[in-house]
């Protein structure tokens, strides 16, 4: 019998939706056996939910069966690519499992800036009162997102309620409805003279690699801030927290970091102008909801043998 294996220990209500969906496969969960039993599965896995060090030691040998990998997360710069091309195996990510929740974040820092609620609480736990001076506004400033997939789209979406003008920057430089100028890559530069926020969501590859260094952020307004919900590695650590230091840029709010966790003894933690979140801006209850809506749709894809697309395929070149 085909074989189905997910790495993780899931609930009843998710086992079923993914039985169901997987007609005729054996579907085998973490926590279904014990690390020898699982080693025998995850060799016989022609298709694996979620992935992990024990499934590729197992599973990418010659005469394997394995044909498709559904990543539980949107990044993936930790797969074998070279690996999976070698074996024929696809790769779909989880891409879109975070917008609603990453995007809220990215609000809640923009916000928390622009009203200084990030000074009132530190404020609070000295219980001291002070009014800070002005207070600015988000509505009608300039947000521009770099790197406009699932995520940037929702964030667009909702900026549209403080009626703020949306720049976007993706590769394709496909328009998008909720993004008001969207550039190519070679639109980067623009961008960031314009924005006020400036959020990146991008994944890290070769190209995205330490591409926020000094000079982007000397292209900055002073009064902007820098948000990075995307990979920590994409920007030049060392080079933003001069730039947070010094007023070449006015804040700048973190989920992700070039060193995970951040050192306690890191200059960011003693920065005013900082907001961080331990990498968890994509964290939701409502996330493997949503992660098994994308395994269930990708495996009805995938049994039609071609005949319907997959979701959120990832290029095993590109890396994305």
């Amino acid at each position: 019998m085909r074989k189905l294996v997910c790495v993780y220990d899931l609930e009843p209500k998710h086992r079923q939706r993914i039985r169901e969906a997987a007609p005729g496969f054996e579907v085998v969960f973490g926590g279904d056996a014990d690390e020898t039993g699982m080693a025998e599965h995850f060799a016989e896995a022609e298709i694996f939910a979620g992935w992990d060090d024990a499934a590729a030691e197992a599973s990418l040998r010659p005469g394997t069966p394995l044909r498709w990998v559904q990543a539980w997360g949107a990044g993936v710069e930790q797969m074998p690519f070279a690996a999976f091309a070698e074996h024929g195996v696809r790769l779909t990510n989880a891409s879109g499992v975070h917008a609603n929740g990453i995007s809220e974040t990215v609000l809640g820092m923009m916000l928390s800036f622009t009203r200084k609620l990030h000074l009132t609480m530190r404020n609070q736990v000295e219980k001291k009162w002070d009014w800070l001076g002005g207070l600015g506004e988000i509505h009608g400033k300039v947000l521009g997102i770099v790197g406009v997939g699932a995520i940037g789209e929702e964030l667009a979406r909702l900026a549209q309620a403080f009626r703020m003008r949306v720049l976007g920057v993706r590769n394709s430089g496909k328009p998008s409805p909720y993004v008001d100028q969207m550039y190519g890559a070679d639109g980067l530069d623009t961008l960031l003279a314009e924005s006020d926020y400036v959020v990146v969501t991008l994944p890290i590859t070769k190209e995205t690699h330490h591409l926020f260094d000094r000079t982007k952020f000397a292209l900055m307004k002073p009064s902007a801030f820098f948000v990075n919900i995307g990979r920590g590695a994409t920007t030049v650590t060392d080079d933003m927290v001069e730039a947070l230091r010094t007023g070449v840029i006015a804040g700048a709010g973190l989920d992700v970091f070039e060193q995970e966790p951040l050192p306690s003894t890191h200059p960011l933690w003693e920065l005013e102008n900082v907001i961080l979140t331990p990498h968890n801006s994509g964290n939701s209850i409502y996330y493997t909801d949503r992660a098994v809506d994308i395994l269930v749709h990708n495996l009805g894809a995938y049994l039609s043998e071609g005949r319907a697309p997959m979701r959120n395929e990832v290029s095993l070149t590109q890396q994305y």
